[in-house]
């Protein structure tokens, strides 16, 4: 615990709270610029992306994978950044949680984790190609979880 300037308590935020806050906030601002970027652009030619790339998808334009990035990968944990470093009340959040005697917040990360580590294996079968950008998102993923499993995020998130 720190004092402010304005005599209130602050707790502060350890390192790897910070980690996982800065894993969620790089990804969301990543995944808003693509998946709103694929919206705009449903062809995929704003991004470079070649519609052969849906050849083996149930998709016929980018459109819903841009809608899908944007919310699921951009939007969601950009909430769960917020919500880990202010700790914020959420009532969805506390009813999708089945940790009670964790933050919703915390709980999110996780989902987000494997999320990721889905969208990555999604698009990996759907194109049936692997490459490098593949594997540092399917890490990220798993590295997510691994931070947010840490004990001492655990203790930080703890009710």
């Amino acid at each position: 615990m720190r004092t402010g300037g304005d005599g209130m308590k602050r707790e502060c935020v350890p390192g790897r709270s910070w980690a996982i806050i800065i894993m969620q906030g790089l990804l969301s601002i990543g995944a808003i610029f693509g998946g709103g970027a694929l919206i705009i652009d449903p062809s995929g030619n704003l991004v470079q992306m070649p519609k052969s790339l849906l050849e083996h998808s149930p998709f016929g334009s980018f459109l819903i994978p841009g809608i899908i990035l944007l919310l699921v990968l951009g939007v969601m944990p950009a909430i769960i950044a917020i919500s880990l470093f202010r700790r914020t009340h959420w009532e969805i959040g506390e009813k999708l949680n089945p940790y009670s005697n964790q933050y919703w917040g915390w709980t999110f990360s996780l989902y987000t984790g494997f999320a990721l580590i889905i969208w990555i294996m999604a698009q990996v079968y759907w194109i049936q190609h692997v490459s490098v950008i593949h594997l540092v998102y399917f890490a990220w993923g798993v590295g997510i979880q691994i931070v947010t499993l840490m004990p001492d995020v655990q203790r930080r998130y703890a009710r």
